[in-house]
C-alpha cells in the first residue's frame, strides 16, 4: 500500500509501479503504486473534510494526541530506524541516533507548543473598543518533502501544521516513502482523526504539480532544490497561497587563525559527511586562515581517510551510499572536473574487486578539493555530497566576504576562540543558522530555515508555528452608541437618530 488517504492504506490508482531501492546493495525494499490525479483530490478532500472537527478541537486535545503519539514513536523505535536505513542508504548509527530520536523529539515538543499559541493580551488600544488576537489554523496544507531526510522532513512538515489545528496532505519522495508511510499510519493509531494526516506517494511533474495548484490547498509547504523552489511560487502564484521554502545551500565552514584546530578539523569531517554529505546545511565551503591552511588540509584528508565505508546495517560503518547511481555519478562527475583547477584528496567511488561488500551499492568515497577558487564550480555549486571544498584567506573582512559569496543562506559556522570576531561572524556572515565552533547541531526548540535563495519560514520551535496560523483581529465596542463619533466622517447626518428626530 502506498497511499494513505483518510486514516487508511490503500494504494495508488494509477497502476505505475516503482521499486524503493536500498543504495546500499541496490536491492528492493517495498513496491509502490503510485499516486494519480483521482488520489491527489481524495487526499484533500478528506483534509478539508477533517479540518472542520480538527481545527476546534481544544490546544490541550491535540496535545493529548500528540504525547501519545511521540509514546508510540519511542515503542517503535528501531523498525523506524531500519526501515529509514534501508530505503535511505543511512547507516543504521545514523538513523538510531539522530533521524529517529529526533523525530520523536519533535513529537514531543510540538505537544507541548500545541498547547501555547500566543498572541496579544486582550486591551484597549482604542478607547472605544477592546481589541484581541486569534491565532487561527489556515486549512489544508500541501506539503512536498525531500529524499534525503525522509522521517525528520515528513515529521518537520506535518507536526507544526496539525498542532496549530490545520490537515496536511503530504507528498514525500517517490524514492524514499515508506518511513513517511509508517508516520501517518502511528500518528492514526494515537488518534490523530482520518483525514487529518494524508499521504500521496507520486511523482512531483503530475501528483506534485497538481497539489500546488489545487484550489482547496490553502498553503504550500516545500522542501528541496531552489531551482524547484522557484515552480513552488510560481504555482502558489495562481491561487494567492501562502508559502514556505527551505531550499538549498552552500554552507561556509569560516577557520580564523585563533581557532582550535584539532576541533575544526573534526567538525569539517563531521559537519560535511554527516548523511553523506547530502544536507542543505552541511559543511561545504572550508574558508581557512592561510597560515593555518595547510595544516587544516592536512588533518582533514588524513581524517577523511580513516571513515569506514561499509554495510550500512553494520554499526562500526560511518559512511553510508549516495541516494542512488544517478545521483553518485553526478557527484563523481563534479569531483573529476576539480582535479583539472585544484588539489583533489581522496574521492572516487570505491573499487569492485578491492571492496566486493560495496560494489552493488552507490558509494563514494570522502574527498577534500583544496585550492578552489571563489569561482569554480566545486567551490559555487551544490554538490550534494561527500565532498569539502577549501580555500584560504588572510583578512577577517576577507572571509566574511567569502562566507556571503553564494546565492545561498540557510546555514554557517565560525571557528574561533575570540568572543568579538565570533559576535561580528555571527552578526555579518548571512544565514538562517551561524554556529560558533561547531556545525550542524539542531535542536527541537530552536528555528531551522534559510535566506537569500536558501527560502523563507522556519521549521521546528515555536516560530514555526506562525508559518502554519494566521492572526485574526477581534474588536468589541465598548460605548453601545448607535451612531458614533467617527461615523461623521462618512456622512453628515451621523449624530441623528434613525427617524431624523434630535
Amino acid at each position: 500500500m502506498s497511499q494513505f488517504i483518510n486514516g487508511k492504506l490503500v494504494d495508488g490508482t494509477t497502476g505505475e509501479t516503482v521499486d524503493v531501492i536500498d543504495p546500499s546493495n541496490g536491492s528492493v525494499v517495498d513496491t509502490i503504486t503510485l499516486a494519480g490525479s483521482d488520489d491527489v483530490s481524495r487526499a484533500v478532500q478528506a483534509a478539508r473534510d477533517a479540518f472542520p472537527g480538527w481545527s476546534r478541537a481544544t490546544p490541550a486535545e491535540r496535545s493529548a494526541v500528540l504525547t501519545k503519539f511521540a509514546a508510540l514513536m519511542e515503542e517503535r523505535a528501531e523498525e523506524f530506524a531500519q526501515l529509514e536505513s534501508r530505503q535511505a542508504g543511512k547507516p543504521i548509527r545514523l538513523t538510531r541516533e539522530f533521524d529517529v530520536p529526533g523525530t520523536i523529539d519533535n513529537i514531543a515538543f510540538f505537544a507541548g507548543a500545541a498547547r501555547n499559541l500566543e498572541g496579544k493580551a486582550t486591551g484597549e488600544y482604542s478607547p472605544d473598543h477592546t481589541s484581541s488576537i486569534r491565532r487561527e489554523a489556515i486549512g489544508v496544507i500541501g506539503s512536498i518533502s525531500p529524499w534525503n531526510y525522509p522521517l525528520q522532513m515528513a515529521a518537520w512538515k506535518i507536526l507544526p501544521a496539525i498542532a496549530a489545528g490545520n490537515t496536511i496532505v503530504l507528498k514525500p519522495a517517490e524514492i524514499t516513502p515508506l518511513t513517511t508511510l509508517l508516520f501517518a499510519q502511528v500518528a492514526t493509531e494515537a488518534g490523530v482523526p482520518d483525514g487529518v494526516i494524508n499521504v500521496i506517494t507520486g511523482r512531483g511533474s503530475t501528483v506534485g504539480a497538481e497539489l500546488l495548484r489545487h484550489p482547496d490547498v490553502d498553503m504550500l509547504s516545500f522542501t528541496g532544490s531552489t531551482g524547484v523552489g522557484r515552480t513552488v511560487l510560481e504555482a502558489a502564484a495562481t491561487t494567492a497561497k501562502r508559502v514556505h521554502l527551505e531550499l538549498g545551500g552552500k554552507a561556509p565552514f569560516v577557520v580564523f587563525d585563533d581557532a582550535d584546530l584539532e576541533a575544526a578539523i573534526h567538525g569539517a569531517v563531521a559537519g560535511s559527511l554527516i548523511n553523506t554529505g547530502q544536507d542543505c546545511t552541511a559543511a561545504t565551503r572550508a574558508i581557512v586562515h592561510r597560515s593555518i591552511y595547510e595544516d587544516f588540509i592536512t588533518g582533514v584528508a588524513d581524517l577523511y581517510a580513516k571513515v569506514k565505508l561499509g554495510p550500512t546495517q553494520d554499526p562500526a560503518t560511518d559512511l553510508g551510499p549516495l541516494v542512488s547511481r544517478k545521483h553518485q555519478e553526478t557527484v563523481a562527475g563534479m569531483v573529476e572536473r576539480a582535479r583539472g583547477y585544484a588539489r583533489v584528496f581522496g574521492g572516487g567511488i570505491p573499487n569492485s574487486e578491492q571492496d566486493s561488500e560495496l560494489a552493488n551499492g552507490s558509494y563514494y568515497r570522502p574527498t577534500l578539493v583544496a585550492d578552489a577558487t571563489p569561482d569554480s564550480e566545486i567551490f559555487r555549486d551544490e554538490v550534494f555530497g561527500p565532498v569539502l571544498a577549501v580555500t584560504p584567506f588572510d583578512t577577517d573582512d576577507e572571509a566574511i566576504a567569502l562566507a556571503n559569496d553564494t546565492p545561498y543562506g540557510l546555514a554557517a559556522s565560525a571557528w574561533t576562540k575570540d568572543v568579538y570576531r565570533a559576535l561580528r561572524a555571527t552578526r555579518e556572515i548571512r544565514a538562517g543558522a551561524v554556529w560558533v565552533n561547531d556545525h550542524i547541531p539542531i535542536i527541537s526548540e530552536m528555528p531551522h530555515g534559510g535566506m537569500k535563495e536558501s527560502g523563507f519560514g522556519k521549521d521546528m520551535s515555536t516560530y514555526s508555528l506562525d508559518e502554519y496560523t494566521v492572526v485574526k483581529h477581534v474588536m468589541f465596542d465598548l460605548t453601545g452608541e448607535k451612531a458614533k463619533a467617527w461615523h461623521r466622517t462618512v456622512f453628515s447626518l451621523a449624530g441623528s437618530s434613525p427617524d431624523g428626530q434630535e
